[in-house]
């Protein structure tokens, strides 16, 4: 099958390579597809809220209850990634997973929660095994949900005051990289409060020294977000049903991080959107041996990497399925 698509990309009027990540991301498409005509059906963004107990020990620039209000940005339709998600024609799905907050029914919001928020991890584990299993299954749950609605491309994007915090944690301890490499400013630290932020951080890190690097769940339960555990088993669920994954920002991608250190198999799947501003990203992706599709400088989460590089995958699909080869084209080909 690879060779097939390889010779039918390759056979196309341009010359060999000349659209570039276009070409492999074809190939991507339709190895996940396992056909030589991928389609991209009724693609879903799926959002994750979720509070943090880190959030209430100074390490954001926003208090935690943005979360709940943020949440309902998105219900009203306000946020950016409602706008991208109407441009593109993408289904949007809320959940929440954990958010300090009850909010009354909407028929848009999926209610997921666990508990309303993680405990502080500067002080105990963030979240209990037994939520850090259900919060794995609530994802792969979802997932299931969406693709009965004949979708074949889903993305994931979040929503939690505290989060970058808690992604730099799993990611400095699954990676056993420094976490001054792995920190960034999040939504807008600066100067002494992101100096306070890497010192709590790294205080954590001591609280929970023991804690076994190799083990995923146990990584996770210690330092995760509801959110990134849900997403954490949607990437499992949306691979295991052989689902184009789209992957956001520094957020996504560590929760990507997790599922791909309890299955490794899941990489063909995922497509990196793109690298986010924030400071551990790119470092992220180069570990993961990911090539982003954009780089624009974003760093808001949401799923906005997501929505705003999906019109890339609808022009890839689209030349592999539509585009002339020189045989039918008449079109002489490369000389010998």
């Amino acid at each position: 099958m690879e060779q097939q698509i390889q010779h039918i990309i390759d056979t196309k009027t341009k010359p060999l390579g000349a659209l570039g990540r276009l070409e492999t991301l074809a190939k991507q498409i339709a190895l996940i597809q396992q056909t030589t005509q991928p389609r991209l059906v009724e693609p879903h963004l799926v959002v994750v809220a979720a509070s943090h107990g880190i959030a209430n020990e100074g390490v954001s620039a926003y208090p935690s209850e943005v979360t709940y209000q943020m949440v309902l940005n998105f219900l009203a339709g306000g946020a950016a990634i409602n706008v991208f998600t109407r441009q593109h024609g993408i289904t949007l799905k809320l959940v929440d997973a954990g958010v300090d907050y009850t909010f009354d029914p909407y028929p848009h919001l999926i209610d997921a929660k666990v508990a309303p928020g993680t405990r502080s991890f500067l002080r105990e584990a963030a979240m209990t095994p037994e939520q850090c299993v259900t919060c794995l299954e609530n994802g792969r749950a979802l997932v299931a949900q969406v693709q009965a609605t004949g979708c074949n491309v889903i993305g994931f994007g979040e929503m939690g005051i505290g989060n970058t915090s808690s992604a730099a944690m799993l990611m400095s301890v699954l990676l056993n990289l420094p976490l001054a490499d792995c920190v960034g400013t999040g939504t807008g630290v600066a100067d002494e409060r992101y100096t306070q932020k890497l010192a709590i951080l790294e205080q954590a890190k001591a609280v929970h020294s023991t804690v076994d690097a190799t083990d995923p769940m146990a990584v996770l339960q210690t330092f995760g977000g509801f959110e990134i555990a849900t997403m954490c088993g949607a990437f499992l669920e949306a691979a295991r049903r052989r689902m184009v994954m789209l992957v956001d920002g520094f957020i996504a991608s560590v929760a990507f991080l997790c599922a791909y250190r309890l299955d490794p198999s899941i990489r063909l799947f995922a497509v990196f959107c793109h690298q986010s501003a924030e400071k551990g990203h790119a470092r992220l992706l180069a570990e993961l041996d990911a090539e982003p599709l954009l780089q624009l400088g974003m760093r808001l989460g949401e799923g906005t990497g997501c929505a705003v590089a999906y019109p890339i995958l609808q022009s890839a699909v689209a030349f592999l399925n539509e585009m002339a080869s020189f045989e039918s084209a008449g079109v002489s080909g490369e000389n010998a």
